[in-house]
């Protein structure tokens, strides 16, 4: 059996994304507000999948072929779009057994960022828990990747991987020298007693609600309303839950 533990660590901006990238690590994207609390959302409520795309460019052609697209720019949704990237978008009349395009200012172009690595897997409040499990299960170093704000600082994101961090180092089966794992868990300890509270902190609510869409930051900010993990394979978004004995199960 090995026993050797495996690495932890935190990138706290794409900006500074290739210091941490490693072929070996299972990157997990974590964009609280609101790229992939909606994606969790999406699966949870029956998408098919998911087929995320970097630039707006790409997200018009898929149009222009026929899919049902969500895409959105510093808040606004795309003039071709279908939609926009509020969880409350992806309801199940809207997205079950669909397959949608999938772009946002942030968080899609991360999912591309991190896709030489290992696998690619979605986090946040949503399914912390679940992801926790499923991570435990493997024997690979785990790298959290904040999708932040144009490559600044973001605190929800900072937040959210340190509550993931406590939860896989609680198991002991991990250990850091990250700085950015310290921080970020150091944080989620001030944070977690009143997680709604603190969320109003967050800049990113501010801009959210200067466009009147911060309706969604308390839903965001819930832990463990889905046990799916959705994950990138073959250019798209699936899902699946953690299973038994490392094991993991894909999603109805």
């Amino acid at each position: 059996m090995n026993t050797k533990k495996r690495s932890l660590e935190v990138c706290l901006t794409p900006a500074i994304y290739d210091k941490h990238a490693k072929d070996e690590n299972i990157v997990v994207v974590i964009d609280v507000l609101r790229a992939t609390s909606s994606i969790c959302t999406a699966f949870a409520n029956g998408v098919k999948c998911l087929i995320p795309v970097a630039t707006v460019e790409e997200a018009r052609q898929k149009k222009e072929e026929g899919y049902i697209v969500a895409s959105e720019r510093d808040g606004y949704v795309l003039d071709f779009a279908d939609f926009g990237n509020s969880p409350f978008n992806f309801t199940p009349e809207k997205v079950k057994g669909k397959e949608i395009v999938y772009s946002t200012t942030n968080g899609t172009r991360c999912i591309h960022m991190a896709s030489h690595s290992r696998e690619v897997v979605i986090g946040s409040f949503l399914n912390l828990s679940a992801l926790a499990d499923y991570l435990i299960q493997q024997d690979a170093p785990v790298l959290i990747f904040c999708a932040s704000w144009k490559d600044r600082f973001s605190l929800e994101d900072t937040v959210c991987a340190g509550a993931l961090a406590e939860l896989l180092l609680a198991s002991d089966k991990y250990e850091t020298i990250c700085d950015a794992v310290t921080a970020s868990m150091d944080l989620w300890s001030v944070a977690k007693n009143n997680l709604d509270a603190y969320s109003q902190k967050a800049a990113q609510k501010g801009r959210l609600a200067s466009k009147g869409l911060d309706d969604c930051i308390g839903f965001c900010h819930q832990l463990d309303f889905t046990s799916l993990i959705p994950y990138y394979t073959d250019s798209m978004l699936l899902a699946k839950s953690p299973g038994i004995n490392g094991k993991s199960q894909a999603a109805e």
